[in-house]
């Protein structure tokens, strides 16, 4: 029972490196996928009898290999595939190369040939070692049309002559922001579930945590610690964003005990190392309006002139319409629910906006403190007609009967504002 526990949680841990280190080696996704599932199957047959070996995962890469040209001559095409039988051990090359596998991989999933939802999909398969059937439930997808965009995907490499490699130092610039695109978005797909009654995923937000870290392992940059220091920090509020009713939470009324301190601790540290190497990078930025939160003391000690501040110079650096519905209604929380308002009104008419929930709800949210009752009263009813995720359509619905009964004090919205932002 021990070796067995010890096959489940190395599978979880490493399938996706071993996978990496397959792929490279026989040059195919697929047969990689079936040689590493053998790799695991002959652990479980041989294991419980001879023991762990010392390095597993070499063990299993060894043995992954020798299936996978096992296949390979099954299909008789060993002399077009002869390149591929290559030693398994003793090189140091080899050793570097295996090393490298896990960001050759992530980057080949995020390639730029490929759609967003196709890296996605590809990615959290691939990188992240979750089943179709998983990705599917995250995607909200069926898994059938799951694994036939997966399929496509990988033949679109394929035909593409897409290389298995790291970009070179002239392309990564350019690479690196598409990738980081990627586990971010996998990251908020765990703030963003409409499925049902979860506000977070929280196997989705740990899997892009994971993900990050073993980028930054690899590719020690500002902009990696930046994103990661970003998902610590959201994370770590994640215990508190639902009451034991399964209530929504809005950010002013969680009780910041619930908090997790560790993660908390993990994204400032993160933070620091970002902040010295890229402080005015867009993740980075982002991270430093989320620390603002995680260090106050209370919702009334924010510092909302310094998140105005931030918002300011993450507008100059990546202009979006979201960031400037943020730094709306932090100018609201700062100065005015007039001041804020003036802002909104200017992105009114703004397509990107026009069917934003979030939207809707930040100006229900700053009419309603402005004394404006009919005006909030349109502006919830609009957002609540836009918003799928059960407990948001329940905060929201509970917002409009409390404005209609004339009872309750002034909220924010500012939490879902900025949290479920994509990059």
């Amino acid at each position: 029972m021990q070796v067995q526990v010890s096959i489940d949680s190395l599978y979880r841990r490493h399938a996706p490196r071993v996978l990496a280190t397959l792929i490279r080696r026989l040059g195919d996704f697929d047969a990689a996928e079936e040689a590493m599932h053998d790799a695991f199957a002959a652990a479980v047959s041989r294991w419980p009898e001879e023991g762990v070996p010392d390095a597993p995962v070499a063990w299993l890469i060894r043995v992954g290999h020798r299936r996978g040209i096992d296949q390979i001559r099954r299909r008789q095409t060993a002399r077009q595939h002869a390149h591929l039988l290559m030693p398994d051990e003793g090189e140091a090359e080899e050793a570097r190369d295996i090393e490298d596998d896990p960001l050759r991989l992530l980057f080949t999933c995020c390639h730029p040939a490929l759609s967003m939802s196709d890296r996605l999909a590809l990615t959290l398969r691939e990188m992240a070692g979750l089943t179709t059937e998983q990705v599917a439930s995250a995607l909200l997808q069926r898994p059938a049309s799951l694994a036939q965009r997966i399929v496509r995907a990988k033949r679109r490499l394929r035909n593409a002559g897409i290389p298995y490699e790291v970009p070179d130092a002239a392309e990564l610039p350019t690479r690196l922001p598409g990738v980081l695109g990627v586990i971010y978005l996998i990251f908020n797909e765990g703030y963003s579930s409409s499925d049902g009654e979860r506000i977070v995923d929280v196997r989705l937000a740990d899997e892009a945590i994971r993900l990050g870290e073993a980028l930054a392992r690899l590719l020690p940059q500002g902009e990696v610690f930046g994103l990661l220091a970003l998902m610590h920090l959201h994370h770590a509020r994640r215990g508190a964003r639902q009451d034991a009713r399964g209530e929504l939470v809005p950010l002013e009324e969680q009780d910041r005990r619930r908090w997790d301190a560790r993660q908390t601790q993990a994204g400032l540290a993160w933070l620091e190392r970002a902040l010295a190497l890229t402080p005015t990078a867009p993740y980075t930025l982002q991270a430093s309006i989320a620390a603002v939160h995680a260090q106050a003391e209370s919702a009334e000690a924010t510092d909302w002139r310094r998140i105005v501040m931030l918002y300011g110079a993450l507008q100059q650096r990546q202009p979006s319409p979201v960031i400037e519905l943020n730094r709306a209604v932090a100018v609201a929380m700062h100065d005015s629910p007039e001041a804020g308002l003036a802002l909104l009104e200017a992105l009114a008419e703004h397509h990107q906006l026009v069917d934003y929930h979030l939207f809707h709800a930040a100006r229900a949210d700053l009419h309603r403190r402005a004394g404006h009752r009919e005006a909030a009263r349109h502006a919830y009813e609009r957002a609540l007609a836009l918003t799928v995720q059960q407990p948001e359509r329940r905060f929201l619905a509970r917002r409009l009967a409390e404005l209609e009964a004339g009872d309750g004090p002034p909220r924010s919205t500012e939490e879902n504002s900025h949290v479920v932002d994509t990059p």
